[in-house]
């Protein structure tokens, strides 16, 4: 038996080709492919760093606030003097065609009804927006507001009622201070519920169409006090900080505590730098 061996040298050319073959049928190829970085939602709608975020002028706190009591007042304006689709006249004409010989003085009692439901839902314990103190601030300041702006237009206007009584028929009174507290009430616990709000409403659209039932009111000067109320809540709130009753604090590292020493009083001032 004869045996033919032939020896590749490891540096001849065909030894190297075929070794190269070899390996490339065993082994896999990877390609390189450079690495993808996933997008980044999280901050999608972010504020780029140095950029300032202004809102339009329409959606600012004070269009918001001012926009719906100033449609009422403008449109109480607009008919108080007979203008307007339909005017004052056909409106006291056809609410006495339905209410003919009815009068009432509940109107007299249901404008305060708002704050007599503030009351009772504060006293169930359901929680208001402000404190009590600063609750009863708010009311304050949109009350002087309401009273000295109605006041002052029943003067101006001289607007005779429909019943001849007197000239102080522009705008109507009780119901602005019937939709001033249903503004309160609603402002005060929205957050909890909208109920409170739409049942205070309610209330003060009763008294409004009980002032016309009554021929004391005709609709502009309905239309417009309910927008006088509902402006001053608005402007008590936009111009309140809830100040009231809040302790001050000093920066962080400072304290400052009443002292007696030898039966005198003083204060010391303690600062320990962070």
């Amino acid at each position: 038996m004869l045996t033919f061996t032939r020896r590749f040298p490891l540096h001849s050319l065909k030894f190297r080709i075929g070794l190269v073959l070899l390996l490339s049928t065993g082994t896999p190829v990877y390609a390189q492919i450079a690495p993808q970085t996933p997008a980044d939602t999280l901050r999608k709608y972010e504020t780029p760093a140095g950029a300032t975020s202004t809102k339009p002028w329409y959606r600012g706190k004070l269009v918001r606030a001012t926009i719906v009591p100033a449609v009422m007042i403008g449109y109480g304006f607009y008919t108080h003097k007979g203008g307007g689709f339909y005017t004052n006249e056909q409106a006291n004409r056809d609410i006495h065609k339905l209410f003919p010989t009815y009068r009432t003085r509940l109107d007299d009692y249901l404008l305060l009804a708002p704050y007599a439901e503030l009351g009772l839902v504060a006293l169930a314990g359901v929680e208001s927006r402000n404190d009590r103190i600063n609750t009863l601030l708010v009311i304050g300041k949109a009350e002087a507001i309401m009273l000295t702006s109605v006041f002052a237009l029943k003067h101006i206007t001289r607007r005779p009622r429909p019943d001849g009584s007197d000239n102080e028929a522009f705008p109507s009174g009780h119901t602005a201070q019937a939709f001033l507290a249903a503004s309160i009430v609603h402002t005060e616990f929205r957050d909890k519920s909208q109920w409170y709000g739409i049942g205070a409403y309610t209330i003060a659209t009763g008294v409004g169409a009980l002032r016309m039932i009554n021929t004391k009111h005709w609709q502009s000067d309905v239309v417009a006090g309910a927008g006088f109320g509902i402006l001053s809540a608005h402007l008590a709130y936009l111009t309140h900080r809830n100040r009231w009753g809040r302790k001050p604090r000093l920066p962080e590292g400072m304290t400052l505590t009443p002292t007696l020493y030898g039966g005198a009083t003083g204060l010391c001032f303690i600062w320990r730098p962070q």
